[in-house]
């Protein structure tokens, strides 16, 4: 799926969409970080994701399906990869980060709930890891609300709603290479999956 050919898609399971850099007030920490230059910053893809959900236009021809989430592919700031997701009541990304990818989100409709962890889990060499106390993160974006992360971003995005649609819109500079995925059980997070651009276009 190219960002010139949108397409949409529906899953009942996790996808792309959606660190101890990541912000909780939106501003860019791309000063600690290395980038080419021209690409765009944390706070660049928060402007960007903020501007697309505000276009209630392209917000409602979002389909929606009451089973599983939708998606919709964008052309993002900068070659930066960009998606609009329908999140019906209920649904999750489940525990994930994004590699060496910057991000951010944005609510276009709705509320979703992101719970984070204030770490940088290692890259490779582990399968289980106990996390210290005191690192769990969480905050709810209505909608208008939208926030950036850094690099080894860890989180999971829900939809809480017993009853309402959410739909937001997400961008990721560089496009994301993979995704891992995590389980957790109490303080023990667990890598489950690898996931790479192929297995979600």
């Amino acid at each position: 799926m190219s960002p010139s050919t949108p397409a949409t898609r529906t899953s009942n399971t996790a996808h792309n969409p959606s660190a101890p850099n990541s912000r909780t007030d939106g501003a860019s920490s791309a000063a600690t970080t290395s980038r080419p230059s021209g690409a765009p910053t944390e706070a660049d893809l928060l402007d960007f994701v903020r501007r697309t959900a505000a276009d209630r236009d392209l917000v409602d021809s979002l389909p929606l399906d009451p089973e599983g989430r939708t998606w919709v592919r964008l052309e993002g700031p900068g070659g930066s990869e960009a998606w609009l997701i329908g999140w019906p009541p209920g649904t999750g990304t489940g525990w994930h980060d994004h590699a060496e990818s910057r991000g951010a989100f944005a609510t276009a409709r709705g509320t979703l709930t992101e719970h984070a962890l204030a770490v940088r889990l290692p890259a490779s060499g582990w399968r289980t890891l106990e996390l210290a106390e005191d690192l769990d993160r969480s905050r709810r974006l209505a909608e208008g609300g939208g926030r950036s992360f850094g690099r080894h971003h860890v989180h999971e995005v829900l939809n809480e709603s017993p009853d309402t649609h959410a739909v937001s819109v997400h961008a990721y500079y560089p496009p994301l290479p993979l995704i891992r995925r995590f389980s957790r059980t109490g303080a023990v997070l667990r890598l489950e999956q690898v996931e790479r651009p192929e297995d979600w276009q």
